[in-house]
């Protein structure tokens, strides 16, 4: 962990999200309503809490985060390139051939991707592994999962989450990204899902809900959850508005998977630049 302010970890989730709509935007593709969702927690785990090295990517005592929702992957790439895992230029070649940040996290071509991820459902299942391997080799790292809330609908999440408590993983904290769109293909869809954190709670993992913008509740209950060893795996629902930053993407679910063109690029970047309201 790091001794960085609030008011730092809130600057840093604005470059997060100006890089990650610059990249959606050169690359025209690219899913900014989910990625923007995400920003907040994924500023406070890489500039504060994970012990993490740029420099030696592979480091076995890492901390390791699973960006199970992987179609969101700007933000993460975003984390890593402003923390040097790649340089910083190298975000103008979104999903381009050859290119190391393709259209979903892959482990062999980007530092600081743990495990690839894409299909839904998958990446807490290796997250789960990764808690079970660091419990076996008494490491101290730690795992932290995104998932996002449509996503806990497919069957593997609960089967992941039952093994978690079986095994005792309080060394796994999984995120929940309750911005309350899914979507169908034609990105119509409004499907609420409400009942993610009494399930977690009936399968006994240490659960809470929070503002997932807030960065003084997402760092509040961080430092609750690193001294919770109580043989618990960790949930933390995060209540979040999909294109959080940009007021013409929020809470519209046609953002899901849509890039900005130059017009309502430039309208993002302004108002992303005057932080969240």
């Amino acid at each position: 962990m790091k001794d960085v302010s609030i008011q730092e970890l809130k600057e840093k989730a604005i470059e997060l999200r100006k890089t990650a709509i610059t990249m959606i935007h050169e690359a025209k593709s690219g899913h900014p309503g989910g990625a923007l969702s995400a920003a907040d927690v994924v500023a406070a785990l890489y500039f504060k809490e994970m012990n993490i090295d740029p420099k030696n990517p592979k480091w076995e005592d890492r901390d390791r985060f699973v960006l199970s929702k992987g179609h969101v992957c700007p933000i993460q790439y975003s984390a890593l390139a402003l923390q040097g895992f790649f340089p910083y230029e190298t975000i103008h070649t979104l999903r381009q051939y050859g290119s190391i940040l393709q259209g979903h996290p892959d482990m062999k071509k980007c530092p600081g991707i743990d495990i690839s991820t894409g299909s839904l459902g998958q990446g807490f299942s290796c997250g789960v592994g990764m808690a079970i391997a660091g419990k076996r080799d008494e490491k101290d790292y730690r795992v932290f999962v995104m998932v996002g809330d449509g996503e806990t609908q497919e069957g593997q999440i609960w089967e992941a989450a039952q093994t978690s408590v079986k095994y005792r993983l309080d060394n796994l904290v999984v995120f929940i990204d309750d911005n309350g769109l899914q979507c169908d293909g034609a990105c119509e869809d409004i499907m609420p899902n409400q009942d993610i954190e009494k399930k977690f709670n009936a399968f006994g993992f240490e659960t809470k809900r929070i503002n997932g913008h807030s960065m003084e509740e997402i760092v509040e209950t961080l430092d609750y959850m690193r001294e919770a060893k109580n043989g618990k795996p960790k949930c933390i629902v995060l209540n979040t508005v999909k294109g959080k930053g940009v007021s013409y993407m929020e809470n519209v679910a046609g953002w899901h998977g849509v890039a900005p063109n130059d017009e309502e690029y430039k309208q993002a970047m302004e108002e992303i630049a005057g932080g969240l309201e």
